[in-house]
């Protein structure tokens, strides 16, 4: 079969399958606003098929914004790995919906009576709800179907291609279907890798391509590529194949870039060749900061007295906890926060992990991280411009020179500043072990590469579910 041929059907990758889901969900969010207004009706003399012209002039504007709000509580389930899993789409759907009701209620009870609706409010995250289970249940039912799942086939496997092996293996529902390695070196040949063939060299890639229906290769060569199988690469890209190199693949499916199998100048093309900002973004991050900073010093403020005296009767001063940590560049700077520790010695405090004094929280202390009040004097340092919102969580200057030493490209991370919150804190949170670490690093990475306002909003208000899911370390 010619891989080419229109008898094969469309596979989506997943940003793309991603981009459909959100187009459905804002689809029946607007169908559910609709049906929400027939509810809210229901049982006057507006209630008819179609709503009278007053109806929709009645409405308030806010009303019309109730499905954006619906797609911004969704946030959380537009992680693919959520999103083509049933149980975890339908607990973030279920999720989002008990908090939109809860902080609707909470406008509600705090405002004028009879100033805000219940019933067609009511009406429109019940049908959101059922609306959005019912599409993403379709969704998911097709897009996990072999039929419209990618055939991948990887070039390469040594230790790239065995990487990713464990990636594809880690993850359920499979993101595609794996046909086998492709490998020029005469001792693979025939060789198993975890249940997976190597089932050529680079000259029966056609012949492979052909037999297998493939719709995607993936490039896992560390080192040189040989003539044939470089050309055969081409030949496949120009029959409409999709050519992918290994740390691409990575990043889409885990959003994390990998540190060990990077070449020595991808910091050069990945930062100065392809990932520049414009100027309007660093003005816009500033802007966001100032705004972002100047709330939650607010907040801060409106904290300290009462965090400030349930400190100090537990466990005496100092009310703050100062230390120094790596700005970007490198530069010092001393990060604030509500102390959760018992005091110590500051040459006790430096270089160390952060579970390393766990045995010193206090209990108003893990309540204070659990609910994620210790990082609100951070805005202070945000104010300041030495931190931001968003970006990779700052380390202490001893740790960073020791961390350098192990880790390749750990120094990259301080090529923008740090930030109260980041990709990898939502990701994947805490690390006590150098290799926790190097995950961490890969997040922080992808965020640097990929850094954008949208990407930092969408950082931010998946930060606000985690906080008020009380998700704290």
């Amino acid at each position: 079969m010619d891989p080419s041929s229109p008898s094969l059907p469309r596979r989506l990758r997943p940003r793309e399958r991603l981009t459909l889901m959100i187009l459905g969900d804002v689809l029946f969010a607007a169908l559910a606003l609709v049906v929400s207004l027939y509810v809210w009706t229901f049982g006057t003399s507006d209630f008819m098929f179609p709503l009278p012209e007053r109806v929709w002039r009645s409405i308030p504007l806010w009303y019309y914004l109730l499905p954006l709000f619906w797609i911004v509580l969704l946030v959380d389930s537009y992680d693919w790995r959520t999103a083509s899993h049933w149980k975890r789409t339908a607990r973030a759907v279920v999720v989002a919906a008990i908090g939109g009701v809860v902080l609707y209620l909470l406008v509600y009870f705090t405002s004028p009576p009879r100033s805000l609706p219940r019933k067609g409010v009511a009406g429109f995250f019940l049908a959101a709800t059922a609306f959005t289970l019912g599409w993403r249940a379709f969704f998911i039912h097709i897009f996990t179907a072999a039929p419209m799942m990618r055939r991948v086939l990887i070039v390469g496997a040594g230790k790239a291609g065995a990487t990713l092996l464990k990636v594809y293996r880690s993850m359920e529902p499979p993101p595609f279907y794996l046909v086998g390695f492709v490998d020029d070196d005469p001792q693979k040949q025939n060789m198993s890798l975890d249940g997976f063939h190597v089932l050529g060299t680079g000259q029966d890639l056609l012949k492979l391509i052909q037999r297998y229906a493939i719709s995607d290769i993936v490039v896992a060569i560390s080192g040189e590529i040989y003539g044939n199988t470089f050309q055969a690469i081409l030949d496949a890209y120009e029959l409409g194949v999709e050519v992918t190199r290994m740390p691409h693949m990575y990043e889409e499916l885990l959003g994390r870039v990998p540190i060990h199998h990077l070449e020595a100048d991808w910091i050069l093309r990945s930062f100065i060749d392809e990932a520049r900002v414009s100027t309007f973004y660093e003005i816009g991050k500033r802007g966001l900061d100032i705004l972002g900073g100047l709330v939650g010093s607010l907040i801060a403020l409106m904290l300290f007295p009462i965090v400030g005296l349930a400190i100090y009767l537990e466990s005496g001063g100092p009310i703050l906890f100062r230390q120094e940590r790596a700005g970007r560049g490198g530069r010092p700077f001393h990060i604030l926060k509500f102390r959760t520790m018992r005091p110590a010695p500051p040459e006790e405090e430096r270089g160390k992990w952060a579970d390393d004094d766990a045995h010193r929280i206090t209990k108003l202390g893990a309540f204070l991280r659990k609910t994620h009040l210790d990082e609100f004097p951070q805005f202070f340092n945000v104010l300041r411009g030495e931190m931001s919102l968003v970006g990779p969580r700052p380390e202490q200057p001893s740790l960073v020179a020791e961390l350098e030493k192990q880790i390749p490209f750990y120094r990259a991370r301080l090529l923008v500043k740090p930030g109260i919150t980041g990709w990898a804190q939502i990701n994947y949170g805490y690390v006590a072990t150098v290799h926790e670490t190097e995950v961490k690093l890969e997040y922080d990475l992808y965020y640097i590469k990929h850094r954008g306002m949208l990407f930092d909003l969408m950082i931010i208000l998946r930060t606000l579910g985690t906080v008020f899911g009380g998700k704290g370390r």
